[in-house]
């Protein structure tokens, strides 16, 4: 099956749906060795909900930045060049498309990052999760190039600013309009 560029890509199984999410600052940060450069728990509290009882895919690196555990009542896939990297509790897969292989008719595929996977995944997305907060911090990592003409602002909401909660940000769900 052909992707949405045009290149072949074999006897890949169909997705309901597939979502990236992540959070960025103002200038397109979202990590700084090899983790989030902010503790922003309504970022995390939604990612949960987005999450939760799906399959996420994630690069090694992410993984290990997460502290190299599976995400609770969430089915975790790693994508990783390395050939011989096993880790019990996840699936681990070395292609794009064995992960666009996976039978996965009935849910949606979310993919959590990093840089390098989100490049990978973003011609295939079909719906992204972007949190946006409002600051500026210091970083190593950013979210790959968006050409935003093939996106449509589906929704916008702003997060609410408490002591738990120090940054202006904003939820925002984009669909492919092409």
């Amino acid at each position: 099956m052909p992707d949405r560029s045009g290149r072949w890509l074999g006897c890949a199984a169909k997705h309901k749906m597939i979502a990236l999410l992540w959070a960025e600052d103002d200038n397109g940060i979202i990590g700084k060795g090899g983790t989030l450069p902010w503790h922003l728990p309504n970022d995390l509290k939604y990612f949960k909900e987005k999450t939760l009882n799906h399959k996420i895919v994630m690069g090694r690196k992410t993984f290990e930045g997460m502290g190299s555990r599976p995400l609770p009542k969430r089915e975790s896939i790693i994508l990783t060049r390395q050939t011989e990297y096993s880790h019990a509790g996840v699936t681990v897969l070395h292609d794009v498309k064995e992960v666009l292989a996976l039978d996965n008719e009935e849910d949606t595929l979310f993919i959590i990052g990093g840089s390098e996977i989100f490049e990978l995944f973003l011609p295939f997305a079909d719906i992204l999760y972007q949190t946006v907060i409002h600051a500026d911090f210091d970083g190593d990592t950013y979210f790959p190039a968006v050409d935003w003409n093939e996106w449509g602002l589906e929704s916008s909401t702003l997060g609410v600013v408490d002591d738990k909660n120090c940054f202006e940000h904003e939820f925002k769900v984009f669909k492919r309009v092409n």
